[in-house]
């Protein structure tokens, strides 16, 4: 099973290439993706990494997080899988049904609208409406 890890603080600017070297100086099987903008096309300052052996992505870890990588320090930590709801993305979820409650759903508590009238409360849309009649009622003269 391959873990992913989050790589951050990285530059703007920099070279892939040399992230992937000092990758490759601590382990085998990396495979690293940054995160470009949609609009200016350069890199957001983080990425991720898929590693295909436990103790690799610990010794990433270990060697990586905090270390000066041109000019900013790295940050190296597992990543968190996001829950299947998306949880304020714009496209929702993006690991389908994996999560990390391990595959529990989310329990998400529904209010029910009903026509039914309610007996405690008037509803209220109609709440101005109905302290004018009641007023009305109350200042009518009934002949005797």
């Amino acid at each position: 099973m391959s873990v992913r890890l989050y790589i951050g603080n990285l530059p703007q600017t920099f070279e892939s290439k040399e992230l992937e070297a000092l990758f490759s100086s601590i382990g085998k099987g990396i495979r690293f993706k940054p995160v470009f903008d949609r609009d200016t096309g350069s890199c957001r300052g983080f990425g991720f990494a898929n590693v295909e052996d436990e103790k690799v992505a610990e010794a990433l870890i270990e060697n990586l997080n905090g270390k000066d990588f041109n000019g900013n320090n790295l940050r190296v930590e597992r990543s968190e899988r996001r829950d299947s709801n998306g949880g304020g993305s714009r496209r929702g979820g993006a690991n389908g049904n994996s999560n990390s409650q391990g595959g529990k759903r989310k329990e998400v508590k529904k209010f029910v609208h009903s026509d039914a009238p309610v007996a405690e409360a008037p509803d209220p849309r109609w709440a101005g409406e109905l302290s004018k009649l009641k007023d009305l009622l109350a200042n009518q003269k009934t002949p005797a």
